[in-house]
């Protein structure tokens, strides 16, 4: 199966639950009780009301200048909004289509370092290690490094990953100062000529104070040992979670400053428009998407085929 199969695939539960309205505005045009439904089911698929308002602004907008009217029955002009649409969430989506990680990676220092961070449940641990099996067969000798050390499974998930994967792991005993590992895992990369070390980081500690204390913490050891690191900053959302991601966006940003998103999980949920409401909001560069299991299933996020895969289903002209 193609990567745009995939994609597809994954985003078929959104794209049903807009696929109804977005017939029904292809075949009747701007009647308002189609807007209504129209809205609705951008609300219900989390692309956040501020967007959603702009984006149907757009629409009535169209049909006020093109001297539509409210009656049934003019499906050209009907297909005509769609593509309004379409384009309008293409504008939005622009703003956070950054530069492929791989391509980040290339034209960075060595060694370059990514601090991936998230809650706990978001996939943070199995996106480094695809992230880390990708760099790898792209030639590149990456360097894992297992600093969620609250929570001994997620060591030896991680462990689990790298011999899978072949790639080495710094790691320590459960409880260990995640600092530690983390300075431990910068003399390794140094030592081994690594191209790239990717960290891994605890979600959840038992306030969000301490949790945010404790990733500043490791930014400042990072930037102690090797001065410009973190390199990349990437916060894993998981998409079912819907507006509560956008409130996560915010907490990390302010703490250890985010520059990349990876948003896992979209082939799990109905609520995809969260990347349209994200886009709106922060325009912080979206790295990669997440749509299955599989390492090839976390893909870079590209807006073209992103909008195709969400509108696919619905009528074409003709």
């Amino acid at each position: 199966m193609s990567w745009a199969d995939r994609l597809s695939t994954g985003l078929a539960k959104t794209r049903e639950a807009v696929r109804l309205s977005l017939d029904r505005l292809f075949e009747r045009g701007p009647d308002p009780a189609v807007l209504e439904e129209v809205e609705a089911a951008l609300l219900a698929a989390d692309v956040g009301a501020r967007t959603v308002e702009r984006l149907l602004g757009s629409l009535r907008a169209e049909g006020r200048s093109s001297g539509q009217t409210t009656r049934p029955g003019s499906s050209a002009s009907g297909g005509d909004l769609c593509e309004i649409l379409k384009q309008a969430i293409r504008d939005t989506l622009i703003a956070c289509e950054g530069e492929p990680i791989n391509r980040v990676i290339a034209g960075g220092p060595r060694p370059f370092v990514v601090l991936v961070v998230g809650v706990n449940g978001v996939g943070k641990t199995t996106t480094v290690a695809k992230l880390g099996q990708r760099l790898q067969q792209a030639g590149y000798r990456p360097l894992l490094v297992a600093a969620d050390t609250f929570r001994a499974a997620a060591i030896e998930q991680m462990a689990i990953w790298a011999q899978r994967i072949g790639v080495e792991l710094i790691r320590h005993r459960p409880g260990a100062d995640p600092s530690a590992v983390v300075f431990d895992g910068i003399a390794a990369a140094k030592a081994r000529e690594a191209d790239v070390l990717i960290i891994d980081t605890a979600g959840r500690l038992h306030t969000k104070a301490n949790l945010m204390d404790e990733l500043r913490k490791m930014k400042r050891v990072l930037a102690r040992e090797l001065p410009g690191a973190p390199h990349e900053v990437l916060l894993v959302l998981d998409a079912t979670v819907g507006q509560n991601a956008l409130s996560q966006v915010r907490l990390f940003n302010e703490a250890v400053g985010v520059t990349g998103l990876v948003l896992t999980k979209l082939d799990g949920t109905a609520r995809g428009g969260i990347v349209v409401a994200i886009a709106e909001q922060w325009k912080i560069p979206l790295r990669l998407i997440g749509v299955g299991e599989a390492v090839e299933d976390l893909q870079d996020f590209r807006v073209a085929p992103f909008v195709e895969a969400l509108f696919e289903t619905a009528p074409s002209p003709g």
